[in-house]
């Protein structure tokens, strides 16, 4: 996490800090437990690398579950790639299920967002939306074995745009208390994939489409 601070650090400063000399101030060697379970791999995602690193973590584990996967979003605006996936592990029985905001920090946003439900609905994604009010967690957990969370969001901002940064983990006891969270969760939440899973009329899907066309800038 240090060197992904520091990487950041670097291309938004005048003054570099990647000499030696700095670099050791802030790398300095840590004994850590090795009797410890599971593996955290802390990853960071740049706009300057051409590689959408956060999308492929998000991607992998959706491919990788095999009995639920669960996210925790603030904004949904997702790429093709990532909807397909979504759409393909539903359809292979896998309980896939989002986590929504149930009520807007934004509601121009907010708008574009839900327009977005349709197609994972219509595929089998189960659609929620927590109720208390504004969710900013962005969380997933499949498995009881996989999990991530971090500053990475499902839009286009957060997947191409920005420094981002998440720690993914494996096999590590804490999934269990996040999965525990995901439960209380759902009891506070809203289900709204029926509701974005019929054939909407034809103005509706067109204004849906308008709305579309801004989505890659937010």
């Amino acid at each position: 996490m240090t060197v992904s601070f520091l990487e950041m650090w670097n291309a938004s400063s005048k003054e570099e800090c990647d000499s030696e000399e700095n670099l050791a101030f802030y790398l300095r060697d840590r004994n850590y437990p090795e009797n410890c379970a599971g593996c955290i791999q802390p990853y960071a995602d740049s706009p300057l690398d051409g590689e959408q690193v956060g999308e492929e973590v998000y991607i992998i584990m959706v491919n990788k579950a095999e009995r639920y996967c669960y996210f925790m979003r603030t904004y949904l605006i997702i790429t093709d790639e990532l909807a397909h996936a979504l759409s393909l592990a539903s359809k292979r029985g896998i309980d896939v299920r989002i986590v929504m905001p149930g009520i807007p920090d934004k509601k121009p946003i907010y708008r574009v967002m839900r327009s977005f439900y349709n197609e994972p609905a219509e595929n089998g994604v189960r659609i929620f939306e927590w109720k208390p009010g504004f969710c900013h967690a962005k969380m997933i957990v499949a498995d009881d074995r996989l999990a991530t969370c971090g500053t990475i969001n499902l839009d286009y901002r957060s997947l191409y745009h920005h420094f981002e940064n998440g720690c993914f983990m494996t096999d590590v006891p804490d999934i269990l208390s996040i999965k525990e969270d995901f439960d209380e969760m759902f009891k506070q939440c809203r289900e709204v994939t029926e509701k974005y899973s019929i054939k909407w009329s034809v103005p509706h899907r067109l204004s849906r489409m308008i709305i579309r066309l801004f989505s890659q800038l937010l």
